[in-house]
């Protein structure tokens, strides 16, 4: 076997495959869209037969484009799209209805039920998470209650429970594997943060059998291998990670205090904890870094839920740009906002205020705000949601940031860049590869697979880009961020 490692990176609306080599550099991308289903307003499905097309189609596309022969793929690495629930039949492997997506809410209600009646604290003990529809266990429940005759067979160990990364497994080898990694285990409100095993408590409480959940396994191991049929040989399956979790892989933030952020339509923020879960008092949420061997890293959490998806709006809806990439020209135009705040509560507020009935505000406008001004206080935005959640992040892990590596469309932003650095008073890195999430899952397979010895020679492999060091603070830094914090409380509870 050579020393290439492909990486399947299964997104929300399309299927990649990258071929990384042996120094973590692309070789080659292949990449298609899929359907997105919304039956009723709010809901939001995808079928999981065009996933695994799409993800197999990709997978030898990028073979292909490297010019290499399957036996030169030293081992293949999965991420994935989290929460994303799928239940199908174990004898067929035919799904028993569509995927329920993350984004899904259709179970919002049922969530508010459990909430008020006071089990929120005991699910977060056990799961780091917060009750929500965001998560995999209600849509489970769903599906079980819902899909006919489908709870039945479940209890009888009829069918198999998968995330995405479980699916694609379970294809890859024939069915002969049902697995998942600990990232995504703990993704789906049944999982045991502490112990790593699926909790009866939690199973109990969502009314979900075990006879249908997938064996929890590391991060990175060899599991098995995929079906000769598929690519003429058997090739390793040895990585598996959660997107933004493997992009704190690839992002080699591998030390307590290290930290990313993913800058895409909305923000994930990640920090490396360390061996030991934090349980959060700022509402970010506790989660598993990754597993590897019999040592397990945490991290905090904090998603923005809005981002990248301002510009658009102001694009799309106001027309003040063309193209997103126009945002920082415009922007530039001006030396700040002048006084002008935007607050893109479009869908509530996420980390760390978690208020649903949060709502969009402008505020600080006079009869000298022009488009300019908007672009500038769309870019001041997406900087200050995220130094909100990374100042939670400080406050729970008590360790101090000492600078915040970024990846994702927006970090290609030169201004936004710097304005980030600004106002977190530390420099902000942008990497030289900027796949992430893709060579996160690569180097978890390739570590398994013995084409990297360990994680400091991963780590040697990170490249800086470009780094933006934060200004000298003149004294206006404080009060730009009291008055943005008087503008999100003219937002809260709006709705």
């Amino acid at each position: 076997m050579g020393r290439f490692i492909l990486s399947l990176d299964q997104g929300t609306t399309s299927s990649r495959a990258i071929v990384f080599d042996g120094r973590g550099r692309v070789a080659s991308m292949a990449q298609r869209e899929f359907a997105q289903i919304f039956p009723r307003p709010g809901w939001v499905e995808h079928d999981p037969g065009e996933i695994w097309r799409s993800q197999l189609a990709t997978a030898r596309d990028a073979i292909d484009e490297a010019g290499l022969e399957p036996r030169d793929i030293a081992a293949i690495g999965i991420t994935n799209q989290r929460e994303t629930a799928i239940v199908w039949d174990r004898k067929t492997g035919e799904p028993v209805s569509n995927a329920i997506v993350w984004q899904d809410r259709r179970t919002a209600e049922y969530c508010s039920e459990l909430q008020s009646s006071g089990l929120g604290k005991r699910v977060t003990k056990t799961t780091g998470l917060v009750i929500d529809a965001y998560f995999s266990g209600t849509k489970i429940r769903w599906l079980l209650d819902n899909v006919p005759g489908a709870r039945a067979r479940a209890e009888q160990g009829e069918l198999a429970f998968g995330t995405v990364d479980t699916w694609l497994v379970w294809n890859l080898t024939g069915g002969n594997a049902h697995l998942t990694d600990a990232t995504n285990a703990c993704r789906t409100l049944l999982a045991d943060i502490h112990t790593l095993d699926w909790s009866q408590e939690m199973l109990g409480l969502f009314d979900i059998p075990s006879a249908i959940l997938p064996e929890i396994r590391s991060s990175s191991e060899v599991y098995a291998v995929t079906d000769p049929a598929l690519f003429g040989v058997e090739i390793p399956i040895a990585g598996i990670a959660g997107d933004q979790h493997a992009a704190l892989f690839g992002q080699a933030c591998l030390q307590p205090g290290m930290a990313k952020n993913t800058y895409g339509t909305g923000s994930f923020l990640l920090m490396n904890t360390g061996t030991e879960p934090v349980r959060s008092a700022n509402h970010l949420l506790t989660t598993v870094a990754w597993k590897i061997g019999d040592s397990v890293e945490y991290a905090l959490e904090g998603s923005v839920f809005i981002t990248g998806a301002a510009v658009q709006w102001l694009r799309d809806q106001l027309g003040i740009i063309s193209r997103a990439a126009e945002i920082e020209d415009l922007a530039r135009q001006v030396p700040d906002a002048g006084g002008v705040y935007f607050v893109p509560a479009f869908t509530g507020l996420g980390a760390p205020h978690w208020d649903g009935f949060a709502r969009g505000t402008i505020t600080g406008l006079t009869r000298g705000s022009n488009k300019a001004h908007l672009a500038r206080a769309a870019l001041d935005a997406i900087a200050l949601q995220s130094r909100d959640v990374l100042v939670a992040m400080t406050s729970d892990s008590g360790i101090d940031l000492a600078e915040l590596r970024v990846d994702g469309g927006a970090s290609a932003n030169v201004l936004l860049m710097q304005i980030q650095a600004d106002l977190l008073g530390v420099p902000v890195v942008r990497p030289t590869v900027s796949e992430t999430t893709a060579l996160g899952a690569a180097y978890l397979a390739g570590l398994a697979a013995g084409v990297w010895d360990s994680r400091e020679t991963i780590a040697n492999h990170w490249e800086v880009d470009r780094r933006y060091d934060p200004a000298p603070d003149s004294g206006g830094r404080a009060e730009h961020i009291a008055r943005w914090e008087k503008a999100v409380a003219r937002a809260r509870a709006w709705a």
